[in-house]
C-alpha cells in the first residue's frame, strides 16, 4: 500500500475541505493537462472557483469584459493571471487559499492524489464534488 493510500487514515486536513477547494484543485489539474504551466493553472483554478462561489451567493465578480463598441480586429491574448473584485488570482492566492488553508503535506499527499485518482477514472467535478471530501474531517475545530 503506497503512503498516498495510507495517508487518509493517518493525514487530517487542518481546516474542512470545502466545494471551492476541490473546484479549484480539478481545474487546476485540467489546465495542466492543457498544457498551461502550473502558476497559470493555479491562477485560474482559484478564479473559477471564486466566480462560482460568487455566483452561488448572489454576488456578481469583477470580470475582464471584451466588446462593447470598440471592436478588435486583432486576436486578444488571454491575462496570464484573471481578477476578482479587483484582486489578481494568481498562483501565490491558490496557495494561500487552498494549500496553506488545508495544509501543505495533506494537500500534496492527500488532495492532491485523490482528485487525479477521479480524473483519471473520468470523474466529473460534479460526481466527487461531495464524496471525495465526506471522510476528510479537520484536525482542529473550526
Amino acid at each position: 500500500m503506497t503512503i498516498a493510500a495510507k495517508a487518509p487514515e493517518l493525514m487530517k486536513p487542518a481546516k474542512a475541505i470545502r466545494r471551492f477547494d476541490v473546484l479549484a484543485e480539478y481545474t487546476r489539474q485540467e489546465r495542466r493537462a492543457k498544457g498551461d504551466p502550473d502558476d497559470v493553472a493555479k491562477g485560474y483554478g482559484i478564479w473559477l472557483a471564486k466566480v462560482v462561489a460568487s455566483r452561488r451567493f448572489g454576488v456578481r465578480a469583477d470580470q475582464d469584459h471584451h466588446g462593447g463598441s470598440n471592436h478588435r480586429t486583432e486576436p486578444v491574448k488571454a491575462p496570464r493571471f484573471r481578477s476578482v473584485g479587483n484582486e489578481l488570482q494568481t498562483d501565490e492566492i491558490f496557495d494561500q487559499d487552498i494549500v496553506n488553508r488545508m495544509g501543505a503535506a495533506f494537500y500534496r499527499e492527500v488532495f492532491v492524489p485523490e482528485i487525479e485518482a477521479a480524473r483519471k477514472d473520468g470523474k466529473s467535478y460534479e460526481s466527487i464534488r461531495d464524496a471525495i471530501r465526506k471522510a476528510w474531517k479537520p484536525s482542529s475545530s473550526e
